[in-house]
């Protein structure tokens, strides 16, 4: 406890960056996530109205649910042309300028949000969800780079796992601002779809305070009198002369290492396990379930006889349990590692959707059983939340160097996209046709996934970018591969793509 007042005082500029950070990077992702089922009834019910007002006929309520699934699904079109874009763009003109260009699109998704209403437009609303699509393809992409490349070693992962952190806080807020109590009303859902742009004010006006990351003006800039004033600004005052060797040797070994596109990136043979590692993680964190787990919660809260208005309230409860779970494996992570995170959360959550197939199944015979699945709801949601969806974003962020990082980010950026579309696409029809036993292939994708991680995933913890490639490097060359030392770089320049 000691220490971590300690370093509390000492970084306290790190962790009021990381606050502003997260409150315009994975945080809207979360709250636009949650906060679009709420005002549903009232946009399908201001379609229907606006076009009676425009033609003199209703439409088709076919049609209207036609409209309103474009309006909830181009959202993530936009997220992922954003996640095109910002590989690109943040290498021309970094990470943080462009962070501050995401909030100016944010600000203006917002202001069609809530005047869309006055103006009588549902084309409103449909643009400003594909500006909110695009404004989170790019802070999901910059946000677990940027707070990566700010953090000492001792602390990147604490700081790595904060982005699963505000991405379920930003669950949480939608869960409650979309409450009919606060802003869920049919007089007030403008306001509510408006909110997120809050955020994105906050960190407009805060952001321009704070420095580049101290990697990127070491590295790609080659400031060194900027990179120590960062360090100093973020680290405070103390000894970080290993801290600043370790950056040292990287900016070394990638000296003639430019930075590569994503074929590039695809192709290099050096980077091969870690995009296995990369792929894997980031499709286990799509396919473990934990939608799945959403979407029959309602049901399940349903048959175990909870009163209908009690039920949102319910929900909340499986949303504040992912967000605390979330900050307690912001405090683990350090302490047990990114692998053991990993690995054990999902065989933790194998054996819960184990148990709830079988309860499901079971439920009409037992009536007691409804209210066990109740209680493992909540339980996948906790192993979710200590082991992948912290330890994930850490893993992502650690496994790639300066040169690499925005690259491997547009690929994670693309599968998360994708994977949000198609699992949209699919997942009803894999409910209709499976009922409770679609649990089972999302328990096979864990198992298979825990066990390639407990054979082959490198520990990252305490260990320098350098270090972690150098572990890398025996799986991608063999043991030959020599460890890095003070004087001995790994030869990442000798294994550049040649195109």
């Amino acid at each position: 406890m000691a220490t971590f007042f300690s370093d509390l005082v000492q970084f306290q500029g790190l962790f009021q960056m990381i606050l502003v950070l997260g409150i315009g990077g994975s945080f809207p992702y979360g709250f636009h996530i949650s906060v679009i089922n709420y005002p549903s009834v009232h946009i399908r019910k201001f379609i229907n109205e606006t076009w009676i007002e425009r033609h003199g006929s209703p439409l088709h309520p076919e049609t209207i649910m036609l409209l309103w699934s474009f309006i909830v699904s181009v959202y993530g079109i936009g997220g992922f042309l954003g996640s095109l874009c910002c590989g690109y763009l943040t290498t021309k003109y970094r990470k943080k300028k462009c962070q501050m260009f995401t909030n100016l699109i944010m600000l203006v998704a917002a202001l069609l949000m809530a005047f869309s209403k006055t103006a009588k437009s549902f084309e409103m609303i449909l643009a400003g969800r594909f500006l909110y699509g695009v404004g989170t393809g790019f802070s999901l992409n910059i946000h677990p780079q940027y707070v990566g490349e700010i953090s000492p070693k001792k602390l990147r992962g604490f700081t790595n796992s904060t982005v699963a952190v505000f991405l379920t806080l930003g669950k949480l807020t939608g869960q409650v601002v979309g409450l009919r109590e606060i802003l869920g009303s049919e007089a007030l859902w403008p306001w509510l779809l408006a909110s997120s742009g809050l955020s994105a004010l906050v960190q407009l006006v805060t952001l321009p305070f704070f420095p580049d990351s101290p990697s990127y003006l070491l590295i790609q800039k080659g400031n060194e009198e900027a990179f120590r004033k960062a360090i100093r600004k973020l680290w405070g005052e103390g000894d970080h002369q290993a801290e600043i060797d370790d950056i040292m040797k990287e900016k070394a070994a990638v000296t003639s290492t430019k930075t590569l596109r994503v074929l590039e990136v695809i192709k290099e043979r050096s980077l091969r396990w870690q995009l296995y590692i990369l792929v894997t993680v980031m499709t286990t964190l799509q396919l473990c379930g934990i939608n799945a787990i959403y979407f029959y919660s309602f049901e399940v809260f349903h048959t175990a006889k909870f009163e209908e208005y009690l039920i949102p309230y319910v929900s909340l409860g499986v949303g504040l349990c992912e967000c605390l779970s979330s900050i307690l494996c912001s405090t683990l992570i350090e302490r047990f590692g990114r692998k053991v995170l990993l690995w054990g959360g999902y065989t933790l959550m194998c054996s819960v959707l184990a148990l709830l197939t079988m309860t499901l199944s079971l439920q009409h015979q037992f009536f007691w059983l409804h209210y066990f699945s109740v209680i493992l709801i909540f339980l996948f949601v906790f192993f979710y939340g200590i082991g992948p969806s912290g330890a994930t974003v850490s893993i992502m962020v650690e496994i790639f160097s300066q040169s690499y990082r925005p690259s491997a980010f547009l690929i994670v950026g693309c599968i998360n996209w994708m994977g949000l579309f198609v699992l949209g696409m699919i997942f009803p029809l894999i409910v209709d046709n499976l009922g409770p036993f679609c649990f089972l292939i999302f328990l096979g994708i864990l198992v298979l996934s825990a066990i390639f991680i407990y054979l082959y995933l490198p520990e990252t913890k305490g260990k320098s970018i350098m270090e972690i490639k150098a572990e890398f490097n025996k799986l991608n060359f063999g043991k030959k591969e020599i460890s890095v030392t003070e004087n001995n770089f790994p030869k990442e320049q000798l294994f550049c793509t040649k195109l």
